[in-house]
């Protein structure tokens, strides 16, 4: 009796210790953790055109569901800096190349097969940073309202005609008021930032203000559509868009002293949960699908050999480019700001 006992109980301790970890095994699985997600979560700065014309497709094509969350380019960047430890996104699609440059910890290293197709210049050197279209300085004029006022680069705008009708950001705070202020540099200063003819120009330039500054960027074009001034600085993007729905009595006009281009870009975030997803969409980006279709229905430059813009966008070919210097830019636009600010303050 003593030894079926002892043997029921080895049988019971045996089958125990083999039942045990498959029900923990059991317990501790859990499907949604361990499988691949079917979402991607992107910050974007990005027009809404440009988001519903791109989106749509990548879902369609990828089987991915987006989560879209827009902001400024500048706030976008904090939210990813104080998001750090947990990020909460998995992509930031779009904002200057430059801003990108400027927060190179906060992202992934990705060079996406598709990157060999973009044009030489604007291949993804960083390791981190992926250019996708190509936008620039442009100057918006009503006319309706400019009579016979002749516009056809920064220079014309010191003209005494125009003081006080003039739509300009304040290039401390907004992307593309800078854009256009570091652009007036190199085109009076001699392809220096710091030449004293160039500073001259912008003062002069600020001078024509006549003390109004508008309010953001996206002001700056609305108020030369709606008719509140006559010439705004803005970029190319909004700016092509009135004429091309024919919204507003508008046309635009590429500074003949050299129109500044520059690329906009993407990043996947470090630490992305969606790691696989975001480079399956920036893949996509740089896809001729997606290259063709923003060179076909957008405001924006493809950047992918090969593919052309639409045909009411000006050949690039035919518009006069000066070349940003990135590096100085992104080592001294403080300082670049700073003058700018007391520039401004002494008038």
């Amino acid at each position: 009796m003593k030894n079926s006992t002892k043997l029921l109980t080895v049988i019971m301790v045996v089958a125990l210790l083999t039942i045990l970890p498959l029900f923990a095994q059991g317990q501790n699985e859990n499907p949604a953790k361990t499988e691949e997600t079917n979402e991607l979560i992107i910050y974007s700065p990005n027009s809404e055109l440009l988001i519903s014309t791109l989106i749509p497709m990548f879902e369609k094509e990828s089987g991915i569901k987006c989560e879209i969350i827009s902001a400024g380019t500048g706030e976008l960047l904090k939210r990813i800096e104080s998001e750090k430890n947990m990020p909460y996104a998995d992509v930031l699609f779009g904002g200057t190349y430059n801003a990108h440059l400027q927060h190179l910890d906060c992202f992934e290293e990705y060079v996406s097969p598709n990157d060999q197709y973009l044009i030489p210049q604007y291949q993804n050197k960083t390791k981190k940073v992926t250019s996708y279209v190509l936008d620039g300085n442009v100057i918006l004029v009503n006319t309706n309202l400019i009579g016979d006022i002749k516009v056809e680069g920064y220079a014309d705008l010191l003209n005494p005609q125009l003081k006080g009708k003039i739509a300009h950001a304040d290039a401390s705070a907004s992307s593309s008021a800078f854009n256009h202020v570091a652009n007036m540099l190199l085109d009076f200063g001699n392809n220096d930032y710091n030449d004293p003819a160039g500073w001259e120009f912008v003062r002069k330039f600020l001078i024509n203000l006549d003390g109004k500054i508008a309010s953001g960027s996206g002001a700056v074009h609305r108020s030369v559509a709606d008719g509140e001034y006559v010439v705004g600085l803005t970029w190319e993007d909004p700016a092509v868009d009135y004429i091309r729905n024919g919204v507003a009595p508008v046309k635009v006009v590429h500074p003949k002293e050299g129109a500044q281009y520059a690329p906009s870009a993407t990043a996947i975030i470090k630490d992305a949960k969606n790691l696989k997803n975001a480079q399956i969409f920036v893949d996509f980006l740089l896809s001729e699908k997606a290259q063709s279709a923003i060179g076909a229905n957008l405001n924006n430059r493809p950047l992918r050999v090969g593919v052309s813009s639409a045909d009411y966008m000006v050949p690039i070919e035919d518009i006069k480019l000066v070349t940003e210097q990135t590096e100085y830019i992104i080592e001294h636009k403080a300082d670049i700001v700073a003058k700018y600010i007391d520039t401004l303050t002494s008038i």
